[in-house]
């Protein structure tokens, strides 16, 4: 089988990989275990603005569009529905807060997505004495029924291959070979499984255990997602995914009793109405110390490169990602400096 890609992965990297060259009408197959979670098990919500400290997240404002339009283009390609837009409260904690908004309301940047008031909390089941600011054009993106969805339309194409990647049986030339497989070049999207590459598991990939909670709770009646503590995000038929917890020296996708308790004292803090929890999900998130992605070309092995590192806000950056790669593949477009993985070279 000779082919133009080989993508190693089927998180949302290698999802939005494909995406890109299938647009551009170029082969490839996906060579994934499905072993690596965090894609799956995340909570899949997309905000421009860091709501501690009320400014834009990296390039949120030029990911935004360019992501809405590949979940849209993906959702006509397999017939369902994983874009679930709708805003962020984000709940006060004190007067100083409510006087930080207004001033977050001012930045230029921010002023598209930040609503100048302050929302007056309504609903008895919440606890906002303070009441709410409300983030514009967020929203969650289904990231299970997603990956599943895709996963099972590239195996209906024959273009998927569900099995451990074996490095040793890569073999590097002017083309690459992988079995029975040839390609003109091999990205590895692998999540936290990059740390087990021989090609590149010198850059600096951290991991970060998060674990998030899916609570059963008919009388909160809430349409929107909160954010206080914890997010809250509706999820229908009375279920909110309560989400997330940070760990740091755990790399099992096992979820914990301490990390249950977490979120529980946190939202118990948050919401005045019972509830009960159905589920619980984990997984490792693949982070990098400078919070920017690990993108780019092999040094030596010029047909293999990297796509990584995308941390918690995955969902907002992988299509613009995903393209600036292929871009530079296809087209010899340089790759920005904060993503590219040159700047780890000593």
């Amino acid at each position: 089988m000779s082919l133009d890609y080989i993508i190693v992965g089927s998180g949302l990297s290698g999802l939005m990989l494909c995406e890109q060259l299938r647009a551009r009408g170029k082969s490839f197959v996906v060579v994934s275990n499905t072993s690596q979670q965090a894609s799956i098990v995340a909570s899949g919500l997309y905000n421009p603005v860091v709501l501690k400290r009320f400014n834009m997240a990296w390039n949120a404002d030029q990911q935004l569009p360019p992501a809405l339009s590949a979940y849209k283009k993906i959702e006509s390609l397999l017939g369902i529905k994983i874009d679930d837009q709708r805003p962020i409260y984000r709940i006060f904690n004190s007067i100083e807060e409510q006087n930080n908004w207004f001033l977050a309301c001012d930045k230029p940047k921010l002023q598209q997505f930040l609503v100048p008031k302050i929302l007056d909390n309504n609903n008895p089941s919440i606890q906002a004495p303070f009441g709410c600011g409300e983030v514009k054009f967020t929203g969650r993106v289904d990231t299970k029924l997603l990956l599943e969805a895709y996963i099972n339309h590239l195996k209906s194409k024959d273009l998927f291959v569900e099995e451990t990647f074996d490095y040793s049986l890569l073999e590097l030339n002017h083309e690459v070979n992988y079995k029975k497989i040839t390609a003109k070049n091999l990205i590895f999207a692998e999540g936290f499984g990059l740390r087990n590459n021989p090609f590149f598991n010198t850059l600096p990939l951290e991991g970060t255990k998060g674990e998030l909670l899916v609570v059963h709770a008919p009388d909160l009646k809430c349409d929107v997602i909160l954010k206080a503590a914890v997010f809250i995000i509706p999820i229908g038929n009375d279920n909110y995914l309560v989400g997330s917890t940070y760990a740091w020296n755990d790399y099992s996708n096992t979820p914990t009793e301490s990390a249950k308790n977490e979120l529980l004292e946190k939202l118990k803090k948050l919401i005045l109405c019972p509830f009960k929890v159905v589920q619980q999900r984990a997984g490792i998130r693949p982070t990098v110390a400078d919070r920017r992605p690990l993108v780019g070309q092999h040094e030596t092995h010029k047909n293999l490169y990297v796509m990584n590192g995308l941390g918690s806000r995955g969902v907002l950056i992988a299509p613009s990602i995903a393209k600036d790669l292929i871009a530079h593949i296809e087209d010899d477009i340089t790759l920005p400096k904060e993503i590219d993985i040159y700047r780890f070279k000593s």
